[in-house]
């Protein structure tokens, strides 16, 4: 609150407690008098009836207010005159302790209404305060929250000082870290680029002197040619993964027919190896990803199973729940070492039983098509030995 609400906050509640002490208090003085009268006329009576004289009693009457006229002491009575006539307290004090008693009961229903008309308010304006930086919050990461216009000091200033202050700093490190990527990538495509040239001089000029010669120096150099070349593709897909224009269409796919179109795709690199890939049909299973860049993740997973393989199948299967569509893709080797487990999926990590021809782009490409569409991939070892490549797609 600012000055002006924090001085109203504190006026209603000291004169709710203002209140509500007067009308306790006008109760006590009002049981008091009425003590005070009663005592009082009860020793002016015994008084007057000790004298008999009536020239004597007007000064009996005198003497007794006199000694009353500092008020009543509490000091008890000796005989209670008025009570063995017939008379009680109530008898003189009635309509003043009424009355006394209906203001004070005024003043204790006024005084407990302001009191709960300010704490209401004072709620209320908390409430409001905190439900305006709560959407102020929500609206940080989606980069719409606006700067903060504070209308006066109030109990919640130093919060929301902080808070602006840090969605500043965390905006500032935000494009920061977006200038640095978009930097890297832009770096990336220009050195996958200009490695593309001397590749295709190269190319041709294995292909000229095959013509003339036949040599296994040369089919050496052709296979150092085409990993260079998977390299210089790779390097153009993560720096257009890095830089956000690779777009990805999402479409209602079937499950099994992805696997079939990956598994065909390597066809000639199953019948060099001699390693075949089982896909059983389990039924039409769809889900939403784009049907190429999911070919291309799923390939790479598989590749890499071939490579581990130590027989000559490369398994697939693949269910699914309300939650998510599961595929999975394992081999009966050796599995993956333990060390190697959390660093498969970095790019250019190549664990200790990679294959000679890897490049450790692949499970890092995949990783990055499968997450990119509300997917995750996982790499573990099976209890039967072998490793394991479980691939969700989530439907929320």
């Amino acid at each position: 609150m600012n000055g002006r609400k924090q001085i109203l906050w504190i006026a209603g509640i000291a004169l709710s407690v203002s209140l509500l002490a007067s009308a306790v208090t006008a109760v006590c003085v009002s049981y008091a008098d009425s003590r005070y009268y009663f005592a009082l006329l009860n020793r002016i009576c015994q008084e007057a009836a000790a004298q008999e004289p009536a020239a004597k009693s007007k000064q009996m009457l005198a003497a007794v207010l006199k000694e009353y006229k500092n008020g009543y002491t509490g000091q008890a009575s000796k005989e209670d005159f008025l009570s063995d006539l017939g008379y009680h307290r109530s008898d003189f004090s009635g309509p003043s302790y009424k009355r006394t008693v209906r203001f004070a009961a005024a003043g204790l229903c006024i005084g407990g209404f302001l009191f709960l008309l300010t704490f209401f308010y004072r709620n209320q304006t908390e409430a409001k305060r905190i439900r305006a930086l709560t959407e102020y919050l929500e609206q940080v990461p989606a980069g719409k929250a606006a700067i903060l216009s504070t209308s006066g000091e109030d109990d919640f200033s130093k919060l929301e000082d902080e808070i602006y202050k840090t969605v500043t700093f965390l905006y500032q490190t935000k494009d920061a870290a977006v200038r640095a990527r978009e930097d890297f990538a832009r770096n990336l495509s220009n050195i996958a680029h200009q490695i593309k040239t001397p590749i295709t001089a190269i190319s041709l000029s294995i292909q000229m002197l095959k013509q003339e010669t036949d040599s296994c120096h040369l089919e050496q150099m052709e296979k150092q040619l085409f990993r260079l070349m998977h390299l210089e593709e790779a390097l153009l897909v993560l720096s257009r993964m890095d830089a956000g224009t690779l777009l990805l269409q999402k479409k209602e796919t079937d499950v099994y027919t992805l696997l079939v179109l990956a598994a065909d795709q390597l066809q000639e690199l199953c019948t060099a190896s001699g390693i075949s890939i089982e896909i059983p049909q389990l039924g039409g299973m769809m889900v939403t990803a784009d049907p190429d860049w999911t070919i291309e993740a799923v390939i790479n997973l598989m590749k890499n199973s071939m490579e581990h393989s130590h027989g000559r199948t490369v398994y697939c299967s693949y269910a699914q729940n309300p939650l998510y569509t599961e595929i999975l893709i394992w081999d009966d080797g050796e599995g993956f070492c333990k060390e190697d487990l959390p660093h498969l999926f970095e790019r250019f990590y190549r664990g200790r039983r990679a294959g000679a021809g890897g490049i450790g782009i692949g499970l890092a490409l995949a990783k990055e098509i499968v997450e990119r569409q509300n997917g995750t991939v996982r790499a573990k070892n099976r209890a039967d030995g072998g490793a394991l490549f479980e691939i969700r797609f989530y439907s929320h």
